[in-house]
């Protein structure tokens, strides 16, 4: 086994090891090759090897793995996973590790890590050129360790950070200089995060430069005021494609206020300027059979994402389909007028010189059963708003502009009339025809004047 002499040094020399095993010969192989810095041993996962042989490493044995890594330019994926290593032997493994050029996945989840690893890691982190994705799924960090991770990996590639089941609850710390500036997907499921936790996660959404696409909050003890946070966070955001609220403490008061970022029926302007780019959002989680109000406004919800979906990057057409589907179908606003506590008819906010364009929408999208109920609810208001002073100004207005524009151009006409005239050198003597075109400019101006 002479070509293994360069990581028995991973063992003790009492070790009851055994490379004569078909599973101690692959695991000392990998081992090589990453030593060796082969080409194409490019990832390590313990779940493919013999439990002992990982597990009779010595503490000096995995700090070597973690410099032979560190000296590694082709491994890519790291999966130590599942008790592989406890917080004893990651801070060895760590204390070795300290940089990487090749690795852009570390899988680390079911560990029971304490924060104390996290402490380890950071060298690691601040020096992983490459590292996109960080599962730290079930473990100990608790918030401390996950305020630690989040400064370490400021300015750094990540992109996806798993931290479900953490122990992570209220002390968030996150703020502009200290957040990863290219991360994606942010996983905090079944953790203790409530109302303080979401003021620091809010942050994350805000301002033009947010880059986060999925935020996964599941199995929490957020309520309704943790939700409108989030909600006043994603008024304007335009990054945020997923979150997940589903298992939290959020009522039908909370759930209204999602159904309101998504699709808020108080006014045409509000529905247009409703957030268009949240494709995804689970509050709750509808079963078979649809069974009180908390069903309904979820099928509401997603109708609204569905609609942002479809219209991907397309605000301005996603925010014109929300209001023909449910500004100007009776049945459809009639629901969520109930819904968000609005009492009053969509015709009174429509111009009446508009109404026209409107009844030929109803007519297209809702066919002529929609259009009748839109006539008859739309006439009286039609009645009560017409206003004929209003109508008048409006077409005096029009007029007006009109002449001005003809004046303008009948006064470039004139100017250019007179430059030809005087490059023809007919300016000339003659009076009568002179004051023959004086008179005729002069009838001209009274004209349009």
């Amino acid at each position: 086994m002479e070509h293994f002499h360069g990581v028995y040094n991973y063992y003790g020399d009492d070790s009851d090891y055994s490379a004569s095993s078909d599973e101690g010969e692959s695991w000392l192989t990998i081992l090589q090759r990453i030593k060796e810095n082969d080409r194409y041993a490019q990832e390590l996962d313990t779940d493919s090897y013999d439990y002992n042989s990982i597990d009779n490493m010595t503490d000096e044995g995995w700090e070597e793995l973690g410099r032979d890594i560190s000296n590694n330019t082709h491994l890519e994926t790291v999966s130590l996973h599942e008790g592989a290593l406890n917080n004893h032997k990651m801070r060895c493994f760590f204390r070795g590790l300290m940089k990487s050029s090749s690795i852009k996945e570390f899988h680390l989840h079911d560990n029971e890590l304490s924060v104390s690893v996290v402490r380890s890691m950071v060298p690691f982190l601040q020096n992983a050129d490459n590292l996109t994705y960080l599962d730290l799924d079930g473990n100990g960090i608790q918030t401390k360790g996950f305020n630690m991770l989040f400064r370490a990996l400021r300015n750094r590639p990540i992109e996806r950070l798993r931290c479900d089941r953490c122990e992570i609850d209220e002390s968030i710390e996150i703020d502009n200089e200290h957040m990863p500036h290219n991360l994606k997907v942010l996983r905090l499921s079944g953790n203790g995060i409530s109302t303080d936790g979401c003021r620091g996660l809010a942050k994350l959404l805000q301002g033009d430069n947010s880059t986060l696409r999925e935020l996964w909050l599941s199995d929490n003890e957020i309520d309704d005021e943790g939700v409108e946070i989030m909600v006043d966070a994603l008024q304007n955001n335009t990054s945020l494609e997923t979150l997940n609220l589903r298992d939290n403490e959020i009522s039908v008061e909370g759930m209204k206020a999602c159904l309101r970022l998504v699709n808020d029926i108080s006014s045409i302007n509000a529905t247009l300027q409703t957030n268009h780019t949240l494709t995804s959002l689970h509050v709750k989680e509808i079963p078979y059979v649809s069974l009180g109000i908390n069903d309904e406004i979820q099928n509401h919800i997603d109708i609204a994402t569905s609609t942002n979906r479809h219209y991907e990057n397309k605000s301005e057409a996603a925010g014109r389909r929300k209001v023909i589907r449910n500004q100007l179908c009776s049945g459809t606003r009639e629901k969520l007028a109930t819904l968000q506590g609005v009492d009053h008819s969509v015709y009174s906010e429509i111009d009446p010189l508009h109404l026209p364009e409107v009844l030929s929408l109803i007519g297209q999208h809702h066919g002529h059963a929609e259009l009748f109920v839109a006539l008859s609810s739309s006439i009286m208001t039609l009645f009560s708003t017409v206003n004929r002073k209003k109508c008048i100004q409006q077409q005096m207005e029009y007029h007006a502009a009109k002449a001005a524009e003809h004046r303008a151009q009948l006064e470039e006409l004139g100017t250019e009339l007179e430059a030809i005239e005087a490059a023809e050198g007919n300016t000339g003597n003659d009076e009568v025809e002179h004051r023959s075109n004086k008179r005729r400019r002069k009838w001209w101006w009274g004209l349009w004047g």
